[in-house]
């Protein structure tokens, strides 16, 4: 009885032996390769589903990637007009890898005035401390017509973040940051000056902290949430254009050049993805360009002209850059397949 025992025991340890063998063969390589592969949508904020204007950063301390984003009130019934849009939080998401995501918190961001609207947050590192350039509207409105100005805020943490100052820029109504460092290791702030039929403007900083708007219009047509990045060995330009997102290159950062087919025009097959694409952020990571952007998934042409919970909703979603002839493409249907890998 014994013997049997010990005999059945040894063929179930072979066979779970066997059993784990099989697994490791067939089953890891293929988890091995899904691992990484994006969600579809990448991101819905988990408290008011509004997430929008996105920007990605590392944090070493946390060894993650945060995503920062303008939390518009989606979902808040009792919102008037546009107010759903305004009295907006500053979300934060984290992913390991920039393929899956998760909510975070909001940041706590100390600045005097309350009630004020926080959009389309900026994020950069340099030596050491993190730098936000926000959009604030002073308060909470039913329609679109109220000054806007950036303000510059700092922090150690990506969580706490203290007001450094207000920009003084072109006009009253100046929205959509986005830092470049230039060459010559100075910074450019490139910006949507809406008195001035929504074109693109700038400002420069030798330090991040004292700025010089030169009141000049780099992009004259019509567009906002500007995002330059240096990929492939040239200087690009993406601003979304409400009908996908315009391209542009340059090699002086003042004069720009239009490539002549806008990227995520046309609608994707993907979950909440059936509409043109907004707003992005772009990581470049190796050799690779990553386009982060929004949608609102419920702007169908059905839909159109009604104010619902569906067509205010919004959803993060990742693509893949191409680069071919001299331009950038985007094929937002493919899976993509990322594994953002951070600097030492």
């Amino acid at each position: 009885m014994f013997y049997k025992h010990v005999k059945m025991k040894i063929i179930i340890d072979k066979n779970k032996i066997l059993l784990s063998i099989i697994f490791s063969v067939l089953f890891l390589p293929l988890i091995a390769q899904t691992r990484h592969i994006a969600s579809k949508p990448l991101f819905r904020d988990t408290i008011y589903d509004g997430a929008a204007d996105p920007t990605v950063i590392w944090n070493l301390k946390e060894k993650k990637w945060f995503m920062f984003y303008t939390n518009r009130r989606a979902n808040d019934k009792d919102s008037k007009g546009v107010s759903w849009v305004h009295g907006t939080p500053i979300g934060i998401a984290a992913s390991t890898d920039g393929a899956h995501w998760s909510y975070k918190q909001t940041c706590r961001i100390n600045y005097a005035l309350e009630n004020a609207t926080y959009w389309a947050p900026d994020v950069i590192e340099h030596n050491g401390i993190f730098h936000m350039y926000l959009t604030i509207v002073p308060g909470v409105f039913e329609d679109w017509n109220h000054p806007r100005y950036i303000i510059h805020l700092t922090s150690e943490n990506l969580l706490d973040w203290d007001f450094q100052s207000e920009l003084k820029l072109a006009s009253d109504r100046c929205i959509d940051a986005s830092v470049f460092r230039l060459p010559n290791g100075h910074w450019r702030m490139y910006y949507n000056n809406e008195r001035d039929k929504k074109s693109i403007y700038y400002a420069d900083s030798p330090d991040l902290y004292h700025w010089v708007d030169i009141n000049q219009q780099v992009i004259k047509d019509r567009g906002e949430g500007p995002k330059v990045f240096h990929w492939k060995g040239k200087n690009w330009m993406i601003c979304d254009t409400w009908n996908g997102l315009s391209v542009y290159s340059s090699e002086d950062f003042v004069n720009w050049n239009r490539q002549e087919k806008n990227i995520l025009q046309i609608p994707g097959v993907g979950q909440d993805d059936q509409v043109i694409g907004g707003h992005p952020d772009v990581i470049i990571n190796g050799n690779k360009a990553y386009i982060f952007y929004f949608t609102h998934p419920g702007r169908i042409p059905e839909n159109k002209g009604k104010d619902t919970y569906d067509t205010r909703r919004s959803s993060i979603q990742l693509a893949e850059l191409e680069y071919k002839n001299g331009e950038i493409m985007c094929h937002r249907d493919q899976i993509v397949k990322i594994n953002l890998k951070h600097k030492k």
